[in-house]
């Protein structure tokens, strides 16, 4: 009976020590959170201080702010192919990779053994057979509801520490949190031949109502999940389940190339300045040496590098091990023997693992170079007056507008580029309402990482629904904001109090992205 709320316990301080030792570590500039920026002469520096400070003039679109993938933005036709297009700084040379990695993207993988060996794999137990199939058109993924598939959703399985082993390699950040010790880190639905699938997500939503200062309704959807059908026996007592669905794939490259000490500059986890945001920034080890490195990337921000996402991805949701994640059983765990009896895809001589080096960096590196779309009508005047009401909301309290990349960034197509994703990338307390429960290494069941905005209004373009948040819960950008709580309970409630004109605009700016 005590054996849940000991975990819960073990769990809670831990994050709160972590986030201080990070904190503490940046004030004190160390190599693996620097304080400064090092890569920009004095002149540079106050260049990068001018043209990312806030604005108070809302009457014309600021310089470049259409470009809001600096100067990698896509100025292509708006269709639904408009998240796909490549990068329009990178190097001709280079774009062959691009379209390699978008073909591997694509790619359907098989069980093994196989004919086509360069391609199976598979699984044993897996979630979808491409990273296409939920990063449909590299976009936005959504629950499966109205006849909707559940490739592009999935449920994290989680527990927080037990022991104090556990406990030390939570604070060693040698773990960010625990599988459960049956159906592993999350749950598999679909299984290669002859081997059954782990189960299948339940979901239901209550309807309810809200309703603004000005008397309009509007109904937000409260979900509910379970798992049916488990086919291994029940899931541990202490095990969390959080929704996810796939995320944008928008400018990871450029987002990979924001200065560490620019996002750590925004990092306030004890609110010192008491204005009720804590932003906290997470430290990760990175997959390929090691080392600790700024976590940006996931929705708790528990990869630092798009490589180490690429290949969480493919371990986690179609089985294939890389050199940075070597499971070429996947998900499965030690308790599934049937799953680790079957035969995995590894061919010595194509490599070391179902997915080698260069299938996984031709993969990462397409998704790094994935352009950004040019913004719609920045300049228009009632998108201008829904950018003023951004601000004056306090919605830049977290969706920071603008960064400039580092100067030294590793692909000069990224470097000193002036960029608008309109997130600080650290994590806050999103309140009761969006909590998972779920600790994720320093994020706690609480907190999300702030998502970019940018290709937010062209979701329906793309993906034809508009189903927003990590779950999809939100049918559009006024049921996502009203779900906002904890730190953004302020701005949450300065919106519903707006009239209506002004939520109208404010929803028009954010389209405009």
């Amino acid at each position: 009976m005590n054996r849940i709320p000991a975990r819960r316990v073990l769990a809670l301080p831990l994050a709160v020590l972590l986030s201080s030792a990070v904190l503490a570590a940046a004030e004190a500039g160390s190599d693996d959170l620097p304080a400064t920026r090092s890569d920009l002469s004095a002149r540079d520096a106050a260049r990068v201080a001018d043209v990312t400070a806030p604005i108070a003039d809302f009457s014309k679109a600021e310089a470049y702010e259409a470009m809001q993938g600096g100067g990698g933005t896509s100025i292509d036709p708006v269709t639904a192919d408009a998240f796909s297009h490549v990068s329009a700084n990178l190097a001709v040379e280079k774009q062959q990779d691009f379209h390699l990695g978008n073909a591997l993207f694509r790619k359907l993988w098989v069980s093994a053994p196989s004919s086509t060996q360069a391609s199976d794999g598979l699984g044993p137990l897996y979630n979808a057979r491409s990273c296409f199939s939920c990063h449909i058109r590299d976009g936005r993924g959504h629950p499966p509801e109205g006849g909707r598939d559940a490739i592009s959703m999935f449920l994290r399985l989680a527990r927080p520490a037990a022991t104090p082993a556990e406990l030390a390699a939570l604070q060693n950040h040698e773990a960010l949190n625990f599988p459960d010790p049956v159906y592993g880190r999350q749950l598999q639905d679909l299984a290669v031949p002859g081997l059954a699938a782990e189960g299948r997500m339940v979901m239901r939503y209550d309807e309810v109502p809200v309703t603004l200062a000005d008397g309009e309704v509007v109904s937000l959807r409260r979900p509910h999940y379970s798992v049916a059908d488990l086919a291994y026996g029940p899931l541990d007592a202490a095990t969390t389940l959080s929704p996810r669905v796939a995320p944008i794939m928008l400018g990871l490259g450029l987002i990979e190339a924001i200065h560490p000490a620019d996002i750590l500059a925004a990092a306030d986890p004890d609110d010192r300045d008491g204005d009720g945001i804590s932003g906290k920034a997470t430290m990760v080890r990175d997959r390929s040496g090691g080392s600790l490195a700024l976590g940006r990337f996931g929705w708790k921000a528990q990869n630092a590098t798009v490589r180490d996402q690429t290949a969480a991805a493919f371990a986690d949701d179609i089985g294939l091990s890389t050199s940075a994640e070597n499971r070429p059983h996947g998900d499965c765990t030690e308790q599934q023997t049937a799953c680790l009896s079957l035969e995995t895809g590894e061919q010595e001589r194509l490599g070391s693992a179902e997915a080698p080096d260069p299938v996984l960096d031709l993969v990462t590196f397409y998704s790094q170079n994935l352009a950004v779309p040019a913004r719609r009508k920045a300049s228009f005047p009632e998108v201008l007056k829904g950018k003023q009401v951004f601000y004056q909301t306090g919605c830049t309290a977290c969706h920071t507008p603008k960064f400039v990349t580092r100067r030294d960034a590793s692909d000069k197509a990224f470097a000193f580029q002036l960029i608008w994703p309109y997130s600080d990338f650290l994590l806050h307390d999103m309140g009761d309402g969006l909590a998972d429960g779920q600790p994720v290494g320093l994020a706690d069941g609480r907190e999300w990482r702030t998502p970019p905005l940018w290709g937010i209004g062209l979701t329906k373009t793309v993906n034809g629904h508009s189903f927003l948040l990590h779950d999809g819960r939100a049918r559009n950008l006024t049921e996502a904001i009203l779900w906002h709580g904890g730190e953004a309970e302020t701005a949450r409630k300065t919106f519903s109090g707006l009239p209506k004109d002004d939520r109208q605009a404010l929803i028009t700016f954010l389209e405009s992205l």
